[in-house]
C-alpha cells in the first residue's frame, strides 16, 4: 500500500514528541511544522500533504490552506462552549476542573467547524502538566480518527466565546483567595506563556512551580528582575 503524507502542526514544544509516536503508524509519512514561516501552500504541495492535524497553533490558518486541505484542530473545550483564545486559562479562571478536547474541522469561522470526536481532559496541575496530558489524549484521538475514518458532524447548541488573554492579564491583581492565586500561577506555568507576576517599586517578580502546602499557604519559585 502506498503511503500517504500527513502534517502535524504545532506551536507548543510539548506536542513535538507526538511526531515520534505517530511515525510508528503504518502507511503514513508524517511531517512536523512548528514555524509559521514554513506553513505555506508551496510546502504542502511539495510534500504532497493530504491531511493536517493541529494540536496547538497560535496563528491564523490561511483560507487557501483550509479550503484545499483537511485541517483538523484540537481545541480544549466542549464546543460550541469556549470558542476563541486562551481556552486553558479561561477555563481555570471560571473554576473548571475538567473539560473536553474537541477535534474539529477548520472552516472560515473560528472554532465553529464540524466535530470529529471529543475526549475528556483533567485540568489539575500546572499548564505544562496539562499540555503533556493533552498530548497523550490528542495522540489517541488522531489514531481513532485515522483508523475509524471518522466523519465530522455539525456543532450543536449556542456558542459561548472566550477572549484571548493579554500579557498584562498575567499580573497578580484583584485576587481574593489563596486558591485563586494558585490557579493564576499554575495556569500560566508553561513555555510560551507570560508567567504570573507582580511589581514592587522598580522590580518585577515572576512566579512558577506553585504548590499549595495547605489551604492557607502556597510555595512557589520566584524570579526577580529590574524593570
Amino acid at each position: 500500500m502506498e503511503k500517504v503524507n500527513y502534517l502535524l502542526l504545532t506551536s507548543n514544544p510539548i506536542h513535538k514528541n507526538l511526531i515520534n509516536k505517530l511515525n510508528s503508524l503504518e502507511h503514513i509519512n508524517w511531517f512536523l511544522v512548528d514555524n509559521k514561516l514554513l506553513f505555506k501552500t508551496d510546502y504542502l504541495e511539495k510534500n504532497k500533504i493530504e491531511c493536517i492535524f493541529i494540536p496547538h497553533w497560535s496563528y491564523i490558518i490561511p483560507q487557501e490552506i483550509y479550503n484545499n486541505y483537511t485541517c483538523i484542530l484540537f481545541h480544549m473545550t466542549d464546543l460550541p462552549f469556549g470558542r476563541g483564545g486562551s481556552p486553558l486559562q479561561n477555563l481555570i479562571k471560571l473554576g473548571f476542573k475538567k473539560t473536553k478536547i474537541s477535534a474539529l474541522k477548520v472552516i472560515n469561522e473560528i472554532d465553529a467547524g464540524p466535530i470529529y470526536l471529543k475526549k475528556n481532559l483533567d485540568l489539575s496541575g500546572s499548564a505544562k502538566e496539562i499540555f503533556k496530558r493533552t498530548s497523550k489524549v490528542v495522540y489517541d484521538m488522531i489514531l481513532e480518527i485515522i483508523q475509524n475514518k471518522i466523519e465530522p458532524y455539525p456543532q450543536k447548541g449556542n456558542p459561548f466565546y472566550f477572549k484571548r488573554r493579554t500579557a498584562a492579564q498575567s499580573r497578580v491583581q484583584g485576587i481574593k483567595s489563596i486558591v485563586e492565586l494558585f490557579d493564576h500561577i499554575r495556569m500560566l506555568d508553561c513555555e510560551g506563556y507570560p508567567k504570573a507576576y507582580t511589581e514592587i517599586d522598580d522590580f518585577i517578580l515572576e512566579f512558577d512551580n506553585a504548590h499549595m502546602t495547605d489551604e492557607k499557604n502556597i510555595t512557589a519559585n520566584v524570579r526577580i528582575f529590574k524593570k
